[in-house]
């Protein structure tokens, strides 16, 4: 049975029997492989607990089930993996790292935002905004799940009040090391807003922002915050 060049779909063959196993096969890839989002492309090691349709691009010198596989796609799929061998110019979007990545013909590359440079093998300098939403818990202080990843060189964060802020009568934006290095005495009714420009500053480990109150306890409130930062991408070959 021949497949079709690109993405390796099977094509029927005249007076095929059980034609639908070729079409659902093609089927699976297509789903696979078109508008491709991968959890990760950093892992060397299969994960224990796959989701059933979970995609990775395989990271390099991989072990285990992915022994040989480096670059590949790894989708997950009852209960065994498929492989995709990807082609110069495919695009992913990498949900780990929030970018946008695309493949050289030798390796996986951060494709450069609105704004960057990228050089022939791959190296790269791109712009990057993060954001996310905090519901704040009760307490003196909150750190996200928004991270500040691993060696971003950060000039800033921005934020806004979602749902009004109760407890603090207003509240420090920062990190750890330094609570109100993006802002203090902000404010706390919905639509308060924040601009807090920095150094620029790197980060050598992916890093919660803090939010600090002050007058008294955060109770409730909502947040939107976006990180600005720079990343640097080195040669791919």
């Amino acid at each position: 049975m021949s497949d079709s060049i690109h993405l390796r779909l099977p094509f029927l063959e005249a007076a095929q029997a059980q034609k639908h196993v070729s079409v659902n096969e093609a089927l699976r890839r297509l789903d696979a492989a078109v508008q491709l989002v991968v959890v990760s492309r950093v892992l060397t090691s299969p994960p224990d607990t796959p989701d059933d349709g979970a995609r990775y691009i395989v990271g390099a010198s991989a072990d285990g089930a992915w022994t040989g596989r480096d670059n590949e796609i790894a989708l997950w799929s009852d209960g065994a993996w498929l492989w995709f061998d990807p082609q110069a110019g495919w695009r992913a979007y990498d949900e780990a790292d929030s970018a946008f990545v695309y493949f050289t013909g030798a390796d996986w590359t951060v494709e450069p935002g609105g704004s960057g440079a990228v050089s022939t093998h791959g190296a790269a300098m791109t712009f990057h905004v993060l954001e996310g939403d905090h519901t704040l818990s009760a307490g003196s202080s909150n750190d996200t799940s928004l991270v500040i990843p691993d060696r971003a060189i950060v000039f800033g964060v921005t934020g806004r009040v979602l749902t009004g802020i109760t407890g603090a009568t207003s509240w420090s934006l920062g990190v750890a090391a330094d609570a109100s290095r993006y802002g203090s005495g902000i404010g706390v009714g919905a639509g308060s807003t924040v601009v807090g420009p920095s150094g620029p500053v790197t980060y050598w480990s992916d890093t919660a922002l803090r939010l600090t109150a002050a007058g008294d306890d955060f109770t409730v409130g909502e947040v939107r915050l976006a990180i600005h930062y720079v990343q640097l991408t080195g040669p791919g070959a």
